[in-house]
């Protein structure tokens, strides 16, 4: 079992007696920093916040605290570093792709997208219907919040070049079946992009066995600074228009970026991977292959708990007459994230995140991004939106009860 007393001792933010006090249920907007991360960033502006890569040696010490970043999330994801781009968000790093895979689209040629997924999967891929795309939607059914299986394969033609989807949706919670839609997508010959932004908190991927052609995701949702991390099959990627400056057409980690990479926060992935490794090297005492491998017995802990926090709060909301789950009413390791959004029937989503907050409870409200998502389930008011309630495994039991004792719809 996770030790979750360890685990709170790694996050200053628990140390500290008036931030210890807020019970933090909004993680899918931001997590958490542990001080392995921190104290990287902090090294990195007093000693090394210098133009990295010249032949001086604060420039040198900057340029290799980058490496070991980019060197981090290759190994994270059991990925080459060559097929990962840095960028400043995950939002921008999807509108990038878009305009990268843009020359590649004819008129008559299909792309699917979702009306569950966040904002930035969907935008900028309906925009290339300026350019002769057809876009189709795979929509969720509107009272389980769920996408059909079936009705991607009914969409899905020899004309489709690209299919759009979430691993897990920021309001839903439904981590979605990867493979099967690779495959479903693969067999006419279209790309797969899949976001998960959503889904990194909660699991780890080997991007070699996840089936999808480029996955996305966000290092400020999984412990880290605000990054966004892009992987594409390298086959792939030299095939995308470059979207970076003529010289830097040939440098992998700049093709996809047209501006410089943000030095400190890149500097300071590295601890994430460390965050990782201590926690492994608490809980286990036989040696693994790498961090990777380390990175997935750790993140089977971190299920473990999100999933028995979940189903405790699960539970107790299934009791509550005024309100209505989204989504799966428990969850399963691998098939439903602590991510947990509530549609009130009496009250407004702001005014239970106010009434919460003067308890020291904190939670989301709103849209958070994927606004077609709420208004597909019906939600009137898609401002007001839903109630968010997402947990990660630096939460407890104690705090789950302690929301549970104060919610009230």
């Amino acid at each position: 079992m996770l030790d979750i007393n360890f685990v709170r001792s790694q996050y200053p933010v628990f140390q500290d007696p008036e931030t210890a006090e807020w019970a933090f249920f909004e993680n899918a907007g931001g997590s958490y920093v542990p001080r392995q991360v921190i104290d990287r960033l902090t090294h990195f502006f007093k000693y090394t916040k210098v133009q990295p890569y010249y032949l001086f040696k604060s420039s040198i010490e900057a340029g290799e605290a980058m490496d070991q970043g980019y060197r981090c999330m290759a190994e994270l994801l059991n990925a080459d570093i060559d097929e990962l781009t840095l960028g400043p968000s995950t939002s921008m790093n999807t509108y990038i792709l878009a305009q990268a895979i843009r020359p590649s689209i004819k008129s008559g040629d299909e792309i699917v997208i979702t009306n569950q997924d966040h904002e930035a999967n969907i935008g900028c891929w309906e925009r290339l219907n300026e350019f002769g795309a057809v876009i189709k939607k795979w929509r969720i059914n509107p009272d389980t919040g769920e996408l059909n299986i079936e009705d991607l394969e009914k969409l899905v033609t020899d004309r489709t070049r690209l299919v759009c989807f979430p691993l897990c949706s920021n309001i839903v919670g439904t981590m979605n079946d990867a493979v099967a839609i690779a495959d479903i997508a693969h067999a006419v010959g279209a790309l797969v992009v899949g976001d998960g932004v959503s889904f990194a908190p909660h699991r780890i991927v080997d991007v070699n066995q996840l089936g999808i052609d480029l996955y996305l995701f966000s290092t400020y949702k999984t412990f880290g600074p605000h990054i966004g991390v892009l992987w594409g099959k390298k086959d792939v990627l030299e095939k995308l228009a470059s979207q970076g400056h003529y010289f830097n057409a040939d440098i992998p980690h700049y093709r996809m970026n047209p501006a410089g990479p943000l030095h400190a926060e890149i500097g300071a992935l590295a601890g994430i991977g460390e965050y990782y490794e201590a926690v492994y090297a608490h809980h286990f005492n036989e040696p693994a292959a790498g961090l990777h491998e380390k990175a997935e017995r750790v993140f089977d802990l971190f299920s473990e708990q999100e999933t028995k926090l979940a189903n405790q709060l699960l539970q107790a909301l299934q009791d509550l007459p005024d309100a209505r789950i989204v989504g799966k009413s428990r969850a399963e390791i691998g098939k439903r994230a602590s991510t947990i959004s509530i549609i009130p029937l009496k009250r407004k989503p702001s005014d239970i995140a106010k009434e919460l907050a003067t308890r020291k409870i904190a939670v989301g409200k709103g849209h958070f991004y994927g606004r077609r998502c709420v208004e597909a389930l019906g939600v009137e008011d898609s401002e007001e939106g839903v109630v968010r309630i997402s947990l990660v495994h630096y939460n407890t039991e104690e705090e789950v009860d302690w929301l549970i004792n104060n919610l009230s719809m």
